[in-house]
């Protein structure tokens, strides 16, 4: 191993041991690659009671890093001319036809909405569907027991959007729709898709929206802590200032929320999928690749591009931090590094899940980076104190 990786494996070490001696994560995987080769890979445990040592057979719930395979299935299709990025969604789920836009003033009725609703919303989290159930309330739960994806969209076709499609940015369930889509436009189930065009070429046999008996003894238990904020206890080696309830802190196996059952139709595409840190670092190496795959394009040069396009600018994004990040076809993509802080070049981009899995794409320095962890309340500062740690080493 040469000097500067072992420099580099210390760094991404130091930051997940800070992590488990501050009470942020248990147990954790972490890795920074060139293509397929490790710079830098380190597993740690926690030794807390209930969790678990991760090995490459350990199963993580990824939730929204389900939303870039997505895209990609998206991506696919649009390289084969099924769909336009401008074609209304209502002409292939008629559910979406007649939409409701909620008023500025509430106590108001819905009015009917003007624009349409096109699929390019839906690939940039523009189309005004957010999330429901506690945070929101009054719309669909992802826990509700849906029959399948058309199910799934009736009732989400029924919620009134905040704003006209198209015209502002909401972080929502746009990618559990596109799975819908990917149906109707392929003719196959969501899953079938995802595993014939994507999975199975990258050897990504371990992802998937269900789970056997068999696999649940490896799911890695939750981390889970009722409450956490910024404040209080400044923790100065991970950089960041946390404040946790020691008394609602433990590891939990009672907390899936999706349920993962064997043969399911309910496959959220924003959401659903389980993963392992070597299936998931394959779907990277692709990425990094610009959509290669096994020498072959996987996607079009041209659909990565878009893939990579940011359409809502870091400087406008409403009610949000300006950190530096835009938002692209569910990327993130960073424009300006000076307000991100870590080294980390403009042009990186990446996306993140729920339950604090983390990955970035560093196309100029030809690196990815993935890690993978299972805690609750999410926080972006996991991605970006790991950056920190691996770009510090790199310079």
């Amino acid at each position: 191993m040469k000097d500067d990786d072992t420099k580099l494996y210390k760094s991404v070490r130091a930051y997940q041991k800070a992590l488990v001696e501050s009470k942020i994560t248990g147990s954790s995987l972490a890795g920074v690659f060139r293509g397929a080769d490790p710079l830098a890979i380190s597993s740690i445990s926690s030794k807390l009671s209930g969790d678990k040592e991760i090995t490459r057979d350990t199963i993580f719930p990824i939730w929204s890093m389900s939303k870039p395979i997505t895209i990609v299935a998206m991506m696919i299709l649009y390289d084969r001319g099924s769909f336009r990025l401008d074609d209304p969604v209502k002409k292939y789920i008629p559910y979406f036809a007649d939409l409701k836009c909620r008023p500025e003033d509430p106590n108001s009725l819905p009015y009917c909405c003007k624009n349409d609703l096109l699929i390019i919303h839906l690939l940039t989290h523009r189309s005004g569907y957010e999330y429901y159930g506690d945070q929101a309330g009054g719309g669909p739960d992802l826990r509700f027991p849906f029959a399948d994806l058309d199910d799934f969209c009736k009732h989400m076709a029924c919620q009134p959007l905040p704003f006209e499609p198209g015209t502002n940015y909401v972080y929502g369930l746009n990618q559990a729709i596109l799975g819908r889509l990917v149906e109707i436009l392929s003719g196959l189930e969501f899953f079938e898709f995802l595993k014939l065009e994507i999975f199975s070429p990258l050897g990504m046999d371990k992802t998937k929206f269900s789970m056997t008996h068999d696999d649940r003894q490896n799911l890695q238990p939750l981390y889970r802590k009722t409450s956490m904020s910024v404040g209080a206890n400044a923790d100065k080696r991970i950089g960041v200032e946390y404040k946790i309830d020691q008394n609602n802190t433990g590891i939990t196996t009672d907390f899936d929320e999706l349920r993962y059952e064997e043969g399911t139709r309910l496959q959220y595409g924003g959401e659903g999928l389980v993963s392992t840190f070597d299936n998931y670092r394959k779907f990277c190496e692709m990425l990094l690749m610009s959509g290669m795959c096994c020498g072959q394009q996987l996607i079009s040069l041209k659909s990565f591009q878009l893939m990579k396009t940011v359409v809502t600018p870091h400087s406008i994004r409403n009610g949000h931090f300006d950190n530096g990040f835009g938002f692209a076809y569910s990327f993130f993509v960073l424009e300006d590094s000076s307000l991100d802080g870590t080294g980390s070049p403009t042009g990186i981009f990446g996306w993140s899940g729920y339950h604090n899995t983390h990955f970035w794409v560093d196309q100029s320095n030809d690196i990815y980076g993935l890690f993978m962890t299972r805690t609750t309340p999410f926080t972006w500062e996991i991605q970006k104190q790991f950056r920190a740690a691996v770009y510090g080493a790199l310079r």
